[in-house]
């Protein structure tokens, strides 16, 4: 555990260094488009973030394989190796179109071959357990077209919800945490030595995220963009596919009787790890949501609009900090819930913690004014708009003005076909203006 907290430590440690001065690369190098229509920041803001998380990478990867027992995983394994190779080009395809705007096929084309890239060099999914069947082997083409298509469907759906300043990294974060706790309980618990590049995949995303985070919070110094969008998805996927399709159910043993009892027996234990959707179930049905509605127009599945999860909590009232909270907390409850559901199916609590855990955020969706006062000794810890006092007064009245400014600004309506880094999607072309 040691190891893996050092590499995720400096993985945040370089991200976090390098992108002030990727930011003033950015700036230099023209990647800080104007303002388009659509979006919810009011000044521009440079991109290429995903500079500084790929470097990350870089780091995390080469700590690790001189680590002690990190080590071994490059030794026993070629999946480093392969996730780095797609993770270079997925990269490179997403600093070109921050800066030169790439057709959408193209991009299409980029993410297929990074997968297939991966698949070439053993990171592939060989075989998936079925309830009520067993364990499936797939054949070659069959790992490849299921490897790719999720590859390609977690990288749209993580770019896909990068619309508000934080959102992206912030909830890739909180899934790959979960999906850490869950494939290093696999690896130590049970002592299955393919769940290991799994786990390090996962902290060194971590890394990547946290590092990230402080320039990109709200108000935003820097956008990750497609370079980094891109190559967060990849990360996590390659994760997924990687204890999924690698970790022979059958080596758990835990159960006894035949195979197919024992499998139909694990499935909640392997619900998290059947699909990556599941560990980013919101940003899945962000982009199933967005495809029906735009082809539902008559518009082209990639056309931008202002529907997105985060736009329409924006709508109902909730402030852009409080928007984004609210989106970490139900990630966090579908990550977590399936991690604890997956380890004890059988207990009740957890069902009713997730419910409980449920209501709670719903009611935070239907009070979008509510502000909450801390009391009287905490003041000093807290943000002047929580305080009881005439800070917290005046601090409420210029956010109702600025609330007032926002609702007022006319937008114009973003034609069809027109796609970006927030809000839209990775295969889409993206305006020249931001």
């Amino acid at each position: 555990m040691r190891e893996y907290l050092l590499t995720l430590c400096i993985t945040a440690a370089v991200t976090y260094l390098l992108t002030g001065p990727v930011r003033k690369f950015a700036i230099v190098a023209g990647a800080m488009p104007e303002i388009r229509a659509r979006d919810v920041h009011r000044e521009p803001t440079p991109r290429l973030g995903g500079i500084a998380m790929f470097f990350g990478l870089c780091a995390g990867l080469l700590v690790a394989d001189h680590l002690t027992n990190l080590s071994e995983v490059f030794e026993k394994s070629n999946e480093p190796r392969a996730l780095l190779s797609g993770a270079a080009l997925i990269w490179l395809i997403g600093v070109l179109d921050d800066k030169f705007e790439i057709d959408a096929l193209i991009k299409l084309g980029g993410q297929m071959i990074a997968a297939g890239v991966m698949v070439v060099q053993g990171l592939t999914i060989l075989w998936i357990p079925l309830p009520g069947i067993g364990t499936v082997a797939l054949t070659q083409w069959q790992g490849t077209l299921l490897t790719v298509a999720l590859v390609v469907i977690t990288i749209n759906a993580v770019n896909f919800v990068d619309g508000l300043d934080g959102l992206a990294a912030g909830m890739v974060c909180i899934a790959a945490a979960a999906f850490f706790m869950y494939a290093y309980r696999i690896w130590y618990s049970y002592g299955i030595e393919a769940a290991a590049p799994a786990s390090l995949f996962a902290a060194i995303l971590m890394g990547m995220c946290l590092g990230f985070l402080p320039h990109n919070m709200h108000p935003a110094r820097i956008f990750m963009g497609d370079s980094g969008s891109m190559l967060i998805g990849l990360v996590l996927a390659a994760g997924a596919i990687s204890v999924t399709g690698q970790v022979d159910p059958d080596v758990m043993k835990l159960f006894s009787g035949s195979e197919r009892n024992a499998v139909h027996q694990m499935v909640p234990v392997y619900i998290p790890l059947l699909m990556p959707l599941t560990i980013i179930a919101i940003p899945a049905a962000d982009l199933i949501l967005a495809i029906v509605r735009r082809t539902w127009r008559g518009q082209s599945p990639f056309a931008a609009d202002r529907g997105h999860l985060h736009h329409r909590l924006l709508e109902i009232g909730h402030s852009h900090s409080r928007a984004v909270l609210i989106m970490y907390f139900f990630s966090a409850l579908i990550a977590f819930g399936a991690l604890a559901y997956s380890v004890n199916a059988a207990s009740m609590w957890i069902v009713l913690g997730v419910v409980f855990l449920s209501a709670i955020g719903l009611v935070l969706l239907l009070l979008p004014r509510f502000t909450p006062r801390a009391p009287r000794w905490a003041e000093r810890f807290v943000p002047p708009r929580y305080r009881r006092g005439r800070a917290g007064a005046e601090t409420e009245a210029a956010e109702a003005a600025v609330l007032a400014d926002e609702a007022a600004e006319e937008r114009v309506p973003v034609a069809a076909g027109v796609s970006g880094v927030n809000g839209a999607t990775a295969v889409g072309p993206r305006s020249r203006t931001r």
